[in-house]
Formats: structure tokens, C-alpha cells, sequence
């Protein structure tokens, strides 16, 4: 095997860069069908190892995706590929996707063979945390000597790395460049973090017993606070206990706040701590709590002194006092938030309400004002309290088909098309992201609209995510599956406008979505919650990967939703948050504070993702709904108060006006967005 790759020549790499242009200038003037039948079989054949796939490639030379075949017979046989193979096909393809995996695996491949010197020949940075690891093992067998700022300082800061660089911070450790400031500034960063598993990885190479116990009790206190302050009662007073107590108690706070305060009252009298330190308890105490809506809460929120102050605690003081309908204490907790939390839709719309109740009607109404010129889940609310129509004006990108169709021009673009007509979700968005960044505006318009055209509808919605193309509402709100999400609402009984807003904030149209728990697609179904509704509906389900399907997913997905409703009185905003966090968490809200208005009780969901998750649903259920039918179902008519039968609007039923303000229209007042939300946490968490 040779020591070194070949020699490029400039004739090769001329004709590389003449194929790959061509490959895009052509890309969308050819008929592609009879060609993507042969790249599937091709593709195949090669990801397999079969050398037939080269006798169907003859007539996909100029076939977009072409490259992907020969990377993919080298890498099935990457084991028994010389290097020559492997230089070969990255100068043929400089800069392609499958020639970075392809130099990465085959990376990986000689560093478990310990071939330094020819891992060194085909390195270069940029190739991820595990490589440049491994880089340092093979300059470390070359003789060089390691430098930390050049060879170590980037990795240190990462959160965490992974497994492969244990070799590299071992020999690290052993040159000495693994000093103790070193170690305990990357412990306080993974304390401050809440990652263990960076503490413990870290702390093996500290040296003195005093520094070894010090991170023990660390990631104790990170791991099990309980058992840590338990212990700590026999702990020698010194900073480093201190620090562990101050992260044990906070850390106990967030699931049981009263076992924190006893144990801190313990441990006050046996340890020094700072004034800092007595406020991030006071301030853990207060806000834990707060969020439990106990008795005392307000008060522990107000008496908190300004050091101890977070805009956590001052969100939770307006919450509190907001769950307690306490109006006064609501705007002086709205006055006590920062600046710029003041300037924040939410405060405003709750100053807003605040100033109405409290017999300030011309300033609760400019506030109301204000805020209704927003295209948001406040502006809505606000709109509907002074019962005017919804700032809502629609622009459209102002591409014809020939722009559109041009966007094929760039290499990079027409494979990722090419991947998304082969209904290859992810190699098509690897394809999409890699271009990107070198497209300028005119480009990437032209391409998020062919996008929207084509049905990739989670490009364009990430596209058009800021300034005047917020208006795109027809590219951001895409009416995908239009017969089957009418029909399958319809059939359970459920708003179809409802359905879309589902999959719009869970997904935002990715249809192979797949979160940290496993929900899949769409709607982001769990596995086994659709294997029972199939199992219960007589529907057919082969398993978790039929859930990438749109058809499979919005189906089942629109099931599970109608369940949600049937449990809350067909409440599409309960269902939401049903839908997110679960039927149970909710039901223990429902059971605190029933008795609050719909506004309200969003306002006091204890779990921060699930309030943004249903403030998100509801505004983008009026947005679809007004896509759907023109004017829009009042936001308010889907808050339905607790205990308040809801039915899906009727054909007849009253709808809200959609006007757009001049001074929006014409540019002088700049949109704003209704906020996207993530699937929100299923347990406590902090800060919430």
C-alpha cells in the first residue's frame, strides 16, 4: 500500500470540475424517470458489493447522482481498497458528499489498523472530533511532539467528546499537558452543564486524592443529590464541598424542594458559603416552588433580593401571581421583569389584560393595539379582545417556473432534488445543507420556492424563516396531503385546520422526523402507541419504519389526536397539550387550577416547551384554517373554557375578517412570526 495518495494532476481536476457542472446544467433538462428506475437498481447493486452495477451505469453518465455509485462499491469493499483506489475517486470527486464519507470511513479504517502514516497522507482537518483525535494519535507515532493550544485546545472546549478520543487524551495526560487548572476548568464547565459523563471522563486524569474526591462528590451531586448531601454531613468544610452542596441542593430542588430546603438548613450551620452561593439556593428554592404553584410561592419570589434575581424567577413570579388571578400582583411582577423580557409578546399581552382588570381601559386597549398588529398566538388573542380582524398579509416569492426550475443549475441542488424525487429524505437534506451556504439570495429563493412546488415542504419552511418572507404564508404553512388530512379529520371527527397545525409544529413537515424518544414522522407517532391504534382500528402496520410515511403517519397520527380530544371534551388547545406532554401531567393541571380562564391556564403550564407547543398549535391552526377557508375561526372560539363541550367549526359557523395594516403592508412595520415549538419535555425539568 502506498505511504502517500497520488499526485493530482491540473488536466484531471479540469475535467473534474467540467463534469460536475455539467452534470447540474443538465440535470433538470432531461427526462429522469427511466433514469432514476436504473440509478435504484445500480445503487443497489453496488451498495451490495455486485460489480453488475456497472453495466447499468453506461447511461446514467450524466445522471446527477452518478458519483454515489462507485463510492458506494468502494465502501462496501473499503477492507481489501488500496489507496490508490481510494485517491482516485476523491480526485475524480473532490468536495462531494460521498467523497468526505468515503476519506472519513476510510480514516476510520486505517486508524483501527494503527496505519499512521498513510492516515496522516489522506487527513485533513474538518472531519470531526473523533478524527482530529485520532490525527493526534498518528502525529504522536510520527515522533511529533504534542502542543496543546495547537492540537488540544478546540477538542477541550467541546461539551463532550466521544469515545475514540480517549487515546488522544491519554496521551495527552501523559506529556503533561493535562494540568490540573486544565482539568477542573473543563469539570466546572460540564458541572455547570449537568454532564456527568464529561466530569467523569475529565476527572481520571486528575492526580492528588484531594482533587479526585473533590469531582466524586461532584458527580454525585450531579447523579444522585440525595445521597450527596446525605454524605455531605461528613464532609470537611472547603470550596470544593461547598460547590457540591450548592449543586446537590439545586439539583434536589428540581423534583423535591422541601427534602432541599431541610437538607440546606442542615448544612448551613457546617459549611461557609458565600453570599452567592446562599442566593442560587434561594433563587432553586423559590423557583421550584413556583413552578409547583405552592402556597407561599409569590411571596418567596418577591423577597428574593436583586443578586438573586433571574429572568427565570422574575418569568415565575408573573406566572404565580397570574395562577392566583392576584391582578395587582401580576403588574408588579410585570414591572419587575428585565427590559427586554418586558418587550416580549407574552409580558405584553398580560399587561395588557392586567391594566383591563384593574379599570384602565385606554391603556389596556392601546396595549391590545399594539400588540394585534402581530401575526402571533398574543397578536390573535389580542385581535379577538378588541374584536378586530387579524393582521395577516400574504406575500408570495414572486418566482415564475423558469426562476424556479434554474435553481437545478447548481450541482449540489439538483442531487439533493434528485435524492427527494427517490424518496430519500435525508441524503437529499445532506445534499440540500452542504449547497446552501454558497447560494446567494436570488438562489435560495429560487430554490425554496421550487421546494414548496415539488412537496419538499420542510426546505422551504426553513428557508423562509425570517424577515419579509414570514409572509410567505402559502410556502409556510404548506396544505400538504390536502384530500387525505380532510378526509381523515373529517372521519374522526376533529378540525382538519387542527390536524394541520399538528404536523406543521411537531414536524414542520420533515417526514422522516425522528426525536430523542423514538416519535416518528409527521405527527411524531411513538412505535407502540401506533402499533395499538392500528391494532385497535384494524389498520395496517408493519412497524416503526412504515411511521416515515405520510400516509401511514397522518392517519394513525389523526387517530391519536381524536383520542386526545375525546378526553378533554373535544378541547382542541387541552388535546394539544395532551398531545405533547401527556394525558396525565395534564389532568394533575387540570385538577390545581380547572377553574382558570383558557389564557390563563396556557399561561400556567409548569412545563415551558408545552406552553410554547400550544400557543404555536393554536395560532397555526388559524393560520391554516384561514388558508382553508379564506377567514379564519376566532382564536378564542378555540379556547372553549374548562369543562366546555368543543365541536369542530360547521359550515356555518361565524369567522373572524383578515386585514393587512398599511403600515405592515408597506414595509414600515415589520412582521412578526407565530413561534415554532419542539416537542416538549415529558418529565421535570429545570428551569422550566
Amino acid at each position: 500500500m502506498p505511504s502517500r495518495p497520488l499526485r493530482r494532476g491540473h488536466a484531471a481536476l479540469a475535467v473534474a470540475v467540467a463534469v460536475l457542472l455539467a452534470w447540474g446544467s443538465v440535470a433538470h433538462a432531461v427526462d429522469r424517470g427511466s433514469q432514476r428506475e436504473t440509478f435504484r437498481a445500480a445503487w443497489a447493486a453496488a451498495q451490495q458489493g455486485d460489480p453488475g452495477w456497472k453495466t447499468l451505469a453506461p447511461g446514467l453518465d450524466d445522471y446527477p447522482l452518478y458519483p454515489y455509485l462507485p463510492a458506494a462499491a468502494l465502501e462496501h469493499d473499503l477492507g481489501n481498497a488500496s489507496a490508490a483506489q481510494v485517491q482516485d475517486y476523491l480526485d475524480r470527486y473532490p468536495g462531494l458528499i460521498p467523497a468526505r464519507d468515503l476519506r472519513r470511513d476510510y480514516l476510520l479504517l486505517l486508524a483501527q489498523r494503527s496505519d499512521w502514516t498513510t492516515f496522516r497522507a489522506f487527513y485533513h482537518p474538518g472531519l470531526g472530533d473523533t478524527l482530529a483525535c485520532r490525527d493526534i494519535e498518528a502525529r504522536w507515532a510520527a515522533g511529533a511532539r504534542l502542543d496543546f493550544e495547537r492540537d488540544l485546545a478546540a477538542l477541550w472546549d467541546q461539551p463532550s467528546l466521544p469515545a475514540a478520543c480517549a487515546g488522544a487524551l491519554d496521551l495527552a495526560a501523559q506529556a503533561g499537558l493535562l494540568t490540573p487548572a486544565r482539568l477542573w476548568q473543563r469539570i466546572d464547565r460540564a458541572v455547570a452543564a449537568g454532564r456527568a459523563e464529561t466530569l467523569a471522563a475529565t476527572a481520571k486524569y486528575l492526580t492528588g486524592a484531594e482533587d479526585r474526591t473533590a469531582a466524586a462528590r461532584l458527580q454525585l451531586a450531579l447523579g444522585d443529590p440525595q445521597a450527596a448531601l446525605t454524605q455531605a454531613t461528613g464532609w470537611a468544610d472547603g470550596p470544593r464541598a461547598r460547590a457540591a452542596v450548592v449543586l446537590a441542593v439545586r439539583r434536589l430542588a428540581i423534583r423535591d424542594d422541601d427534602a432541599a430546603e431541610a437538607a440546606w438548613k442542615r448544612l448551613t450551620a457546617r459549611f461557609a458559603f458565600d453570599s452567592g452561593q446562599r442566593d442560587q439556593v434561594a433563587a432553586a428554592l423559590a423557583l421550584y416552588r413556583a413552578t409547583d404553584y405552592e402556597n407561599g410561592a409569590l411571596a418567596a419570589l418577591v423577597a428574593l433580593p436583586d443578586a438573586a434575581q433571574t429572568p427565570v424567577t422574575r418569568e415565575w413570579r408573573v406566572r404565580v401571581a397570574l395562577a392566583r388571578e392576584n391582578w395587582s400582583a401580576v403588574l408588579a411582577a410585570l414591572d419587575a421583569l428585565d427590559p427586554d423580557q418586558q418587550q416580549q409578546a407574552e409580558w405584553q399581552y398580560w399587561r395588557a389584560r392586567a391594566l383591563a382588570k384593574l379599570d384602565h381601559p385606554a391603556q389596556a386597549q392601546a396595549q391590545f393595539a399594539a400588540l394585534a398588529r402581530k401575526p402571533t398566538f398574543y397578536g390573535f388573542l389580542a385581535a379577538d379582545w378588541l374584536d378586530q380582524p387579524y393582521a395577516l398579509c400574504p406575500l408570495r416569492p414572486g418566482v415564475d417556473d423558469v426562476q424556479a426550475e434554474s435553481a437545478l443549475d447548481d450541482p449540489g441542488l439538483a442531487r439533493a432534488f434528485e435524492w427527494f424525487a427517490l424518496d430519500q429524505p435525508t441524503l437529499a437534506r445532506r445534499e440540500w445543507n452542504a449547497a446552501w451556504p454558497r447560494l446567494d439570495a436570488a438562489q435560495r429563493l429560487r430554490a425554496a420556492d421550487l421546494a414548496y412546488r415539488r412537496g419538499w415542504y420542510d426546505r422551504a419552511i426553513v428557508a423562509f424563516s425570517d424577515g419579509r418572507a414570514l409572509r410567505y404564508y402559502d410556502q409556510r404553512f404548506p396544505l400538504g396531503r390536502r384530500h387525505l388530512v380532510l378526509q381523515q379529520s373529517r372521519a374522526a371527527g376533529i378540525d382538519p385546520a387542527w390536524a394541520y397545525a399538528i404536523i406543521r409544529t411537531e414536524s414542520a413537515w420533515v417526514s422522516d422526523a425522528q426525536s430523542g424518544a423514538d416519535a416518528r414522522g409527521l405527527m411524531q407517532l411513538l412505535p407502540g402507541t401506533a402499533a395499538r391504534l392500528a391494532h385497535d382500528d384494524g389498520l395496517s402496520y408493519g412497524g416503526a419504519d412504515d411511521l416515515d410515511h405520510a400516509t401511514t403517519n397522518i392517519t394513525l397520527g389523526i387517530r391519536y389526536l381524536a383520542r386526545m380530544a375525546a378526553r378533554f371534551d373535544g378541547s382542541p388547545w387541552l388535546a394539544s397539550a395532551a398531545y405533547n406532554a401527556g394525558s396525565q401531567p395534564v389532568a394533575r393541571w387540570l385538577d390545581a387550577r380547572g377553574t382558570l380562564a383558557p389564557d390563563l391556564f396556557i399561561a400556567t403550564i409548569p412545563y415551558r416547551e408545552t406552553r410554547g407547543y400550544v400557543e404555536s398549535v393554536l395560532a397555526f391552526s388559524l393560520i391554516y384554517d384561514w388558508r382553508l377557508h379564506g377567514a379564519p375561526l376566532a382564536l378564542s372560539a378555540r379556547m372553549p373554557r374548562i369543562g366546555t363541550p368543543f365541536a369542530p367549526p360547521a359550515g356555518a359557523a361565524a369567522r373572524r375578517a383578515v386585514l393587512c395594516p398599511t403600515a405592515i403592508a408597506d414595509g414600515s412595520v415589520a412582521p412578526a412570526a407565530a413561534a415554532s415549538a419542539q416537542p416538549a419535555p415529558k418529565t421535570r425539568g429545570a428551569p422550566r
